[in-house]
């Protein structure tokens, strides 16, 4: 996609998310443990063309609309591995999401790409702030928040995959994130 470059952090390539990329997300996206925090949108069971339908109807028109930004994660030590995706949303509120296979999980590897794509935000993008929504039970997800500087602003409840839940809202500003950043 031409509106979405490539990036990198020290240990991953984030790649614009393509058509090409259906298959190995349709392998490794479809489990509970990667779903059940994320938006009820998500249909679940997932499709056996749950991969191919959403980067065909969703991402990549989106991409090309200029209204998200996604990437497919790719460690440097096997770059033809997609472990996870990251996007950012052009929206109100809830602007960034991401997932990981639960096998790459607890190394960091996310707050890498969260980084990197935070700082596209702000600095490319150049938005004034940044808003995330955090189920309550989703641990590592809070962590990648607090680590990146952001404050709870609220409290609301949403519909996830697994159900209502009550969950946070996480906000960080243009200037609070430069200077964590200096």
């Amino acid at each position: 996609m031409g509106n979405v470059p490539e990036l990198e952090t020290p240990r991953l390539f984030l790649r614009p998310l393509a058509v090409e990329d259906a298959p190995a997300i349709q392998r490794s996206f479809p489990r509970w443990e990667i779903v059940r925090h994320l938006n009820a949108v998500v249909p679940w069971p997932y499709p056996e063309d749950g991969a191919l339908a959403y980067l065909r109807d969703a991402a990549l028109p989106a991409m090309e609309e200029g209204r998200e930004w996604l990437w497919s994660l790719r460690p440097k030590s096997e770059p033809d591995e997609l472990i996870g995706v990251i996007g950012l949303r052009d929206a109100a509120e809830d602007q960034r999401g991401f997932w990981l296979a639960p096998e790459w999980q607890g190394r960091g590897l996310m707050g890498e790409a969260a980084d990197a794509v935070t700082e596209y935000w702000f600095e490319v993008l150049e938005r004034p702030a940044m808003r995330v929504f955090k189920a309550i039970g989703n641990e590592g997800s809070r962590r990648i928040s607090e680590r990146q500087g952001m404050r709870r602003v609220a409290l609301v409840e949403r519909d996830y995959v697994c159900g209502r839940l009550p969950t946070e809202v996480w906000e960080i500003s243009r200037e609070e994130w430069r200077r964590r950043r200096a």
